[in-house]
């Protein structure tokens, strides 16, 4: 029997407009679209030009600094435009869909005859070596360092996001065959939520199933490795997500890479949340087109917590498999504070909301205030169950001291395992931000 770990720490946000499971038809994107900021660490060289027709598995660009890194189409048509930013930095490579949908062959293969080696060669062929990110830093993986470990997560408690007992449905086989090829390069653990009954993830063989219990962010695959399985200076391990699994087992057994991706579309003023099929990197356009209640939004691809702000005409993110439209909040609230807020959501019992029981909210962008002093007050080890002290690891990264850093935990940490410490930090400080930073630095200086 799998070991169950309690984790009395975190908050759960109960936002209004969560999806039923239910899926949702949509129209097929037209463009889609490989951001280069969505791999943290990564320097891209464009291998293919504007104009250039394309395979789903061809190559679009490389991690300059380890080429063997290919970052491919996911559809098939004519790559259309490189947008670039300030120094020429590039922001999105586009690729115009033809329908036909002609994808390369990689070959199936008799997974469990193959070595680590001819695993991760097939894996950077295909492009589907950038389903992983390497922790600590939580960038591309380095293909040609060794892994002490691969973590995956098979519960998301973000808010409104999606259910995987749901999403891996019709595909537990797949999933299987994806734990089988992640064995062969490393040891692997499953983070299963204690309530799940999904036999893919309590049965799933060759790995080490953990189960969790608790609030946000006990889903995170960050949280679940420090208490499973803690970061060391000078170790590296693997995390890579449940749908990214299952496209890595199912190539193995076709030999053609699916791009698949189930999105769950929510959020308060979305009209009508559902699930729906996509591909990565597709336009958002026919997914929002006429489900969006009102003008003033803010279109989040990925949770509100971690996700990046976009356009109803941007582009899914690479790893995301949420999009989430709340109100702006761009508007003043007059005596805001001191109203009794029964519709105001708060960690603190600020407002009388807290009274309402288990009620969703109906939260907007507003910061409701400016950045303050950032003192010492605990209120951050409130909802971030792992054995570090954020606030003093915060004020070692501000002040660049990178012994201090280390002391502190930050090779254990990313942005998403401190989301909730910079949604209930009353100075307003962006956790994420500075976070980012001292990661950065310590890839620089300590590698």
């Amino acid at each position: 029997m799998s070991e169950v770990i309690k984790l009395k720490r975190g908050l759960d946000i109960r936002l209004a407009g969560r999806s039923e499971t239910v899926y949702a038809n949509v129209a097929p994107a037209e463009q889609y679209a490989i951001k280069p900021s969505d791999f943290k660490g990564l320097t891209p060289k464009m291998v293919a030009k504007v104009g250039d027709k394309v395979n789903a598995g061809d190559a679009l660009f490389v991690d300059k600094m380890h080429p063997e890194v290919r970052f491919v189409s996911p559809v098939s048509g004519e790559l259309i435009a490189v947008n670039r930013g300030e120094r020429r930095v590039i922001l999105e490579v586009v690729v115009k869909a033809d329908g036909n949908t002609t994808t390369c062959d990689f070959g199936k293969e008799d997974i469990q005859s193959l070595s680590r080696d001819q695993i991760i060669t097939k894996l950077l062929n295909s492009g589907a070596w950038t389903y992983f990110k390497q922790r600590p830093y939580n960038i591309v993986a380095d293909p040609q360092l060794d892994f002490k470990s691969i973590f995956v997560s098979t519960f998301d408690t973000a808010p409104l996001a999606p259910d995987y007992d749901f999403v891996i449905n019709g595909n537990e086989a797949n999933f299987q065959a994806g734990l089988d090829v992640l064995s062969k390069i490393a040891p692997t653990f499953i983070g299963v939520q204690a309530e799940s009954a999904n036999k893919a993830f309590n049965g799933a063989k060759g790995v080490t199933i953990t189960k969790f219990s608790g609030k946000h962010p006990s889903g995170c695959v960050g949280i679940q490795i420090n208490n499973v399985q803690p970061i060391n200076i000078g170790e590296r391990v693997l995390t890579i997500g449940v749908q990214e699994v299952v496209a890595i087992g199912k190539m193995f057994t076709t030999g053609i890479l699916d791009f698949g991706r189930i999105v769950v579309v929510c959020g308060s003023e979305i009209k009508k949340p559902a699930y729906i099929r996509t591909i990565v990197g597709a336009q958002l356009t026919n997914i929002l087109k006429d489900n969006i209640a009102s003008d003033n939004v803010r279109v989040i691809s990925g949770d509100v917590l971690t996700g990046t702000q976009t356009a109803t005409d941007g582009y899914l993110g690479y790893y995301d498999d949420q999009v989430s439209v709340i109100p702006e909040g761009n508007d003043y609230e007059f005596m805001g504070w001191a109203m009794p807020g029964f519709n105001k959501f708060s960690n603190h019992k600020t407002f009388l909301s807290w009274l309402t029981g288990n009620k969703s909210y109906k939260l907007d962008t507003n910061m409701h205030g400016e950045r303050r002093a950032f003192v010492v007050s605990g209120e951050l080890d409130e909802v971030l169950p792992m054995d570090i002290y954020p606030e003093f690891l915060f004020k070692a990264i501000m002040a660049q001291d990178i012994d201090k850093m280390i002391e502190l935990g930050i090779c254990e940490v990313v942005e998403e395992d401190i989301a909730l410490c910079e949604f209930v930090c009353t100075s307003k400080i962006p956790l994420q931000k500075i976070l980012r930073n001292g990661l950065n630095l310590m890839a620089v200086e300590v590698g």
